[in-house]
């Protein structure tokens, strides 16, 4: 090969031209970008960069509005859209309200039009949160300052900030109060997602109480379905619940700080029997109705309704940790095994700490002395 030939191929070696236009491109006059050569002229007019992450996009995949430019992953990963009016929202700046979400002033005309406290019959779909198989839906009475719109907003305002967590219904039994119902969440959730502690130091100062009433029951709703996905599966777990809470009665009552009197009314118990299958056979029956420490009334879900309320929130915390500890025992035990638990072995196994305090204070741990604050 001639000098003169590899010189032409090494020129038409070095040409280069860009991928988007064509054009010969001169000198270093030009980008690489996404394994393409682009040209100074085309990566000015046809591309941009995302005002969230900083990547560089073609104009044509651009995502947003005309206020700000996205890629796509940081539009569908960091922003939605108010149902109402169409506005880009960043997930920070949104808010929820029955499924919804929407941005600041359509949210604040919702809420105007909606009822902030609904009728005691009022059952949304429900809406799940948190990784797992096991929820718990809470229902949270307080009582003696009213059945109040603003106060309901300002709870809903902590709630719902970030998430349409929480609604709020009437409810007969109570005085002068309301209930506040928590779609389910699994207990990582209600523990480090959920606001709960922002809501009851707010409730307490608007005057609101729990446990320092005769009116007020704290009931935990826990999904069948996380027991087996079998009806058959899902009875015996629920029969070894039905016999732990028999088995251990007087520690559960001590837990509860129910008197004899208000468990009998709105939390009666089955009766001890021998076995969990016997018990069960009694629980379906069905003598108590609503009203029973286990209540098996609901299709989806079992209702622990033993707990007097509080708004103490280490005290809350503790009894969602308690009934997660007891829906496991029925589980990984069997009927024998679960007839020879000793509550001292129970215990023994528990490792969260809001728990340990609970019992401790309540003298159902070990004999120790401990400081307990007062519940409200």
């Amino acid at each position: 090969m001639s000098e003169e030939v590899k010189k032409e191929q090494n020129e038409q070696e070095e040409t280069l031209y860009c991928e988007c236009c064509g054009s010969l491109i001169d000198d270093d006059d030009y980008t690489e970008w996404n394994g393409q050569i682009i040209c100074s002229d085309c990566l000015e007019n046809h591309t941009t960069t995302c005002e969230c992450c900083g990547e560089r996009i073609w104009d044509e995949d651009v995502y947003g509005d005309n206020d700000i430019t996205l890629c796509s992953h940081c539009y569908h990963h960091n922003y939605t859209r108010c149902s109402c009016c169409d506005a880009l929202l960043h997930e920070d700046d949104a808010y929820y309200l029955d499924g919804e979400t929407y941005c600041r002033d359509c949210y604040e005309d919702e809420r105007e039009e909606s009822n902030l406290i609904h009728e005691y019959g009022y059952k949304p779909n429900p809406i799940f949160y948190g990784e797992g198989n096991r929820y718990f839906g809470i229902e949270l009475e307080i009582d003696g300052a009213g059945r109040d719109d603003d106060c309901a907003e300002e709870l809903l305002d902590i709630a719902n900030a970030h998430a349409d967590l929480l609604y709020i219904k009437t409810d007969g039994s109570l005085d002068d109060g309301m209930e506040l119902v928590s779609h389910p969440c699994t207990m990582d959730y209600h523990i480090n997602e959920f606001p709960w502690e922002d809501i009851m130091h707010r409730a307490v100062r608007q005057g609101y109480r729990s446990h320092q009433t005769s009116t007020c029951g704290l009931h935990l709703h826990v999904n069948r379905n996380a027991f087996s996905d079998s009806q058959e599966g899902q009875d015996e777990v629920i029969s070894r619940i039905l016999y732990f809470v028999e088995h251990h009665w007087n520690e559960l009552l001590k837990f509860s700080r129910r008197s004899e009197y208000a468990m009998n009314r709105w939390a009666a118990r089955y009766g001890y029997e021998h076995t969990p299958k016997a018990i069960m056979d009694k629980a379906k029956k069905g003598g108590n109705g609503r009203y029973a420490a286990v209540n098996l009334c609901n299709y989806h879900t079992v209702e622990f309704r033993l707990f007097r309320d509080t708004l103490k929130y280490n005290t809350f915390i503790a009894t969602i940790q308690l009934v997660n500890r007891i829906c496991d025992s029925a589980m990984y035990n069997t009927d024998d095994s679960i007839a020879k638990l000793s509550w001292s072995d129970f215990v023994a196994d528990i490792t969260e700490p809001e728990l340990i305090q609970y019992l401790k204070e309540r003298q159902l741990y070990i004999n120790e002395e401990v400081c307990a604050e007062e519940e409200m």
